[in-house]
């Protein structure tokens, strides 16, 4: 099960999702990246969809 926590970068509100509590690189991003995301989720999940093996 992945982790999802808050954090801080400069002075910028970061999400920080970490597969695990050992994941040496867990992927953050912030609020404009969040909004992509949000904004593009079908498309993403159809990449995934199409692609995970």
């Amino acid at each position: 099960m992945s982790i999802v926590e808050e954090s801080e970068f400069k002075g910028n509100a970061m999400i920080v999702l970490k597969n695990d509590e050992e994941d040496k690189f867990p992927f953050q991003f912030g609020v404009k990246k969040a909004k992509l995301i949000v904004e593009n989720f079908d498309a993403i999940k159809q990449f995934v969809a199409k692609n995970d093996k």
